[in-house]
């Protein structure tokens, strides 16, 4: 009846330490680190760091960057996001700034404006595989032979 969705069971459930709320209506200008869990529904004018899961509410808003091991938003955030497991946005969410996260998820809505890392597997280093994959040099295109259509004059 008060139950939380599945999806909140699982981001909290897998924490087992005690969740800090910061309210609609928090406001703080600096830097913030956590241990845990937090999720943020106020202002934060500065940096936001946890190794744990960061929940921004819908009327969240972050000007800074954002470092996390989780981060689930649906809030406004105008800085870089970095995620050690996952990012993902919700519908509502807007991003000014640059993502790095081992794995991304972004819902239709989402306002986004700025780069992507998302390597798709944390273990995985991207770039090193990447870089194995490339040719060493750079080859033109073959041309295809295809008929020339007339322009209007030559009809």
């Amino acid at each position: 009846m008060f139950g939380l969705s599945n999806r909140k069971k699982v981001l909290l459930d897998s924490a087992d330490e005690n969740l800090t709320f910061l309210a609609r209506g928090f406001e703080f200008k600096g830097t913030l680190h956590f241990d845990g869990p937090v999720r943020l529904d106020g202002v934060v004018t500065g940096e936001i760091h946890t190794k744990s899961t960061l929940i921004l509410g819908k009327h969240a808003l972050v000007a800074g960057d954002v470092t996390a091991g989780t981060i689930v938003s649906s809030g406004t955030i105008n800085g870089n996001v970095t995620a050690t497991e996952k990012v993902h946005l919700v519908s509502t969410a807007a991003l000014l700034g640059s993502v790095k996260t081992p794995l991304l998820h972004v819902e239709e809505g989402v306002r986004f404006q700025g780069n992507c890392e998302a390597t798709g597997d944390k273990a995985e280093p991207l770039h090193q595989e990447a870089t194995k994959a490339l040719p060493q040099q750079n080859k033109a295109l073959p041309q295809l032979n295809r008929p020339r259509l007339p322009l209007r004059g030559e009809i």
